[in-house]
């Protein structure tokens, strides 16, 4: 693995163990703002963070273009072989994670029995990253503890890397492999967690087929199966619903709600909004401070 950082250091001797065709590591680190770091893998990388680092750490597949297509650090990423990623800290932020380090073929005899061949190579070409943990947080902290003292036979450690493999990767389920021109599940996460990183909820109908994998014109077909609307009216929604959140939580103006969110003006906004939400975004904020 090709790895270089720049402001970033360790609180802790790294602890990891070596197992039959992966490696887990811990890191307890810090970084300073500004700090970066480079990745490129020949073997896919799930790194899971025991903190919320998506205000703090930025990362992207683009250097040259960081700035345009940066998003927020998940808290459980996939990475497949082959893909680099940099990231960048906005802040100072102390953090820690789990690495592992899987040999692709390794994965490839825990999946394929279950869910065949084919399934488990796509599974293992489509990146992850997930801001909701749910259990495997509580996996990774298991596993952490076996990488730190090891003190079970190693099939138990196995068996936990499994599972993490099972919650985090998108693979597809039998219901997926029967369901014709319809996003799955795990597609869907990706593309809500890209959008909900943006400032403004706002991509092309191209960024978000990119997202899951799909060519711009079969992924419109498919997001209308799926979810009964055009990606852009969902988009839309979406918008609205920050907006919600900016109208309750903010002391921002409407119009700089507008501005934000990057609709043309206040007027904008108030159109759109009542006919997503059925009234004006001034009225909707008198009700919900009333209440």
């Amino acid at each position: 693995m090709t790895c270089h950082t720049e402001g970033i250091r360790l609180n802790a001797p790294v602890r990891w163990r070596g197992l039959d065709g992966l490696v887990g590591v811990f890191w307890d680190a810090e970084a300073h703002s500004g700090a970066s770091g480079y990745y490129l893998s020949p073997d896919p990388r799930i790194v899971i963070f025991f903190n919320d680092v998506s205000s703090q750490i930025r990362i992207s597949n683009r250097n040259a273009e960081f700035e345009r297509h940066h998003r927020p650090m998940t808290r459980a990423i996939y990475v497949p072989a082959g893909v680099p990623m940099w990231t960048r800290f906005t802040a100072a932020h102390r953090f820690s994670h789990l690495d592992l380090h899987l040999h692709k073929d390794r994965l490839l005899r825990f999946l394929a029995p279950s869910v065949g061949a084919s399934a488990a190579l796509s599974a293992l070409r489509r990146p992850v990253e997930i801001q909701d943990v749910g259990a495997i947080e509580t996996l990774a902290g298991l596993l952490v503890s076996e990488v730190a003292n090891p003190s079970k036979h190693a099939v138990y450690t196995e068996s936990l890397v499994g599972s993490i493999v099972a919650g985090l990767l998108d693979i597809p389920t039998p219901d997926d492999a029967h369901t014709n021109g319809r996003l799955t599940q795990g597609q869907m996460n990706k593309l809500v967690a890209r959008i909900d990183g943006r400032g403004d909820c706002r991509m092309t109908v191209a960024e978000m087929a990119g997202t899951v994998g799909l060519s711009e014109s079969w992924f419109a077909n498919v997001f209308k199966q799926t979810t009964g609307q055009t990606p852009l009216q969902w988009q839309l929604g979406r918008r609205i619903d920050l907006a919600k959140k900016l109208l309750s939580e903010s002391e921002l103006t409407i119009a700089g709600v507008a501005a934000q969110l990057g609709f043309s003006d206040q007027a904008h906004l108030t159109k759109v909004f009542r006919q997503i939400a059925g009234e004006t975004p001034a009225a909707w904020r008198r009700l919900h401070q009333t209440r």
